[in-house]
């Protein structure tokens, strides 16, 4: 049987780490954007995905499950964005299938980790 230790930092969350890492790899997908898309499609896909691990870190040190919750589910409207807007810059041929799935691979982690803590929140 493992046990669970809690996290004393959001920086211990699995579901930051992987915000953090969706994150890493939206900045380097759209440094090879056309430069025509600097202030529009790079800019809101890159502002969806720091919008993840930082609403989940302001969420955790809020320290109250009602605003963390909240928190947790601007996280995830977050997500839902950049998964549009995957598929707005594969549509546009900027991005590969291969590159679009990945990252939609580890939306759907951060989603599922989201809605079981908001469960665990409750």
């Amino acid at each position: 049987m493992t046990t669970k230790i809690p996290a004393k930092t959001f920086r211990d969350l699995i579901i930051w780490q992987y915000g953090m890492k969706v994150s890493k790899e939206v900045y380097n997908l759209t440094k090879k954007f056309p430069k025509k898309e600097d202030y529009t499609l790079t800019s809101q896909m890159r502002r969806c995905a720091i919008s993840i691990p930082s609403n989940i870190a302001e969420g955790f040190l809020r320290k109250h499950n009602t605003e963390y919750k909240q928190f947790l589910r601007i996280a995830l409207g977050s997500s839902g964005e950049l998964e549009t807007q995957l598929e707005i810059a594969f549509n546009a041929e900027y991005i590969t299938e291969e590159q679009k799935n990945t990252l939609l691979q580890n939306l759907v982690s951060i989603r599922r980790m989201t809605l079981n803590l908001i469960k665990c929140l409750k």
